[in-house]
């Protein structure tokens, strides 16, 4: 309300003093023609002013600006990956039961075009994103995301995020799992139905975190050919990947 009431009486303020300059200038020359004149000029300059500063000048600083946050906002989402994502990725990925289905596709190398990264795209959509649960050590994946909590929450606070729903989801999806995990005990007595409940917990943080992977991955490919590099070189998808350069 105060920014409100600022901006009408800097408004009111520069009309006032347009008045009293147009006036001044009248009581000394004592030509309204000229007042006439030029007033007119303005005025009929003022749409094409209002079309340069609103259409042009705004769309390129916009622009910009969408530009800068997009770099600021797949920095964060390299960090979470670098951070946990891609080891999360391993580790849900390797009790797929489905895996070797899809697997093959999603070994990236820097000669995948964006065609190529959008019919892995729409294979994925077909995948089941299935968990064997019971193959999954729970506890180790308490402890692993438990170590991690305060770095999920920093990431969960970064405005910036907020321009990318996707990412957004998945961060909300790891971190209800997490809270899952921490507020039990244990995992070796459970019933079937809160097994279950996990399970469902756990593949929808798997379809998410594999999307996102790909995103990312594309990312890299176009922007950072040697954060790229590394990347293909620690492939959660591929058996033989490794950070040394063979």
């Amino acid at each position: 309300m105060n920014d409100r009431r600022w901006q009408i009486s800097f408004g009111v303020g520069l009309i006032i003093l347009s008045v009293v300059l147009y006036a001044l200038h009248f009581l000394i020359f004592h030509d309204l023609y000229h007042i006439g004149i030029y007033a007119l000029a303005d005025v009929a300059f003022l749409p094409l002013e209002v079309l340069l500063v609103t259409l042009v000048f705004h769309q390129v600083l916009a622009s910009r600006d969408r530009r800068q946050r997009m770099e600021k906002l797949n920095m964060v989402i390299g960090t979470f990956f670098s951070s946990l994502g891609t080891e999360l990725l391993t580790y849900i990925s390797n009790n797929d039961p489905n895996l070797d289905e899809v697997r093959p596709h999603l070994i990236v190398t820097d000669a995948w075009t964006d065609e190529t990264f959008r019919e892995v795209e729409m294979r994925l959509k077909q995948h089941p994103c299935r968990v064997r649960i019971e193959r999954v050590d729970l506890e180790a994946v308490k402890q692993f995301l438990g170590s991690r909590e305060e770095f999920l929450l920093r990431l969960l606070e970064n405005p910036v995020l907020l321009e990318h729903e996707a990412f957004t989801e998945l961060l909300r999806a790891v971190f209800h799992f997490n809270e899952e995990l921490q507020r039990r005990p244990g995992f070796s007595d459970l019933p079937g139905t809160d097994t279950a409940h996990l399970a469902g917990d756990l593949e929808r943080v798997y379809g998410l975190l594999i999307r996102e992977w790909l995103d990312y991955m594309r990312y890299l490919q176009k922007n950072y050919p040697y954060l790229f590099s590394l990347a293909m070189r620690t492939n959660p998808f591929d058996e033989t990947a490794s950070a040394i350069v063979g």
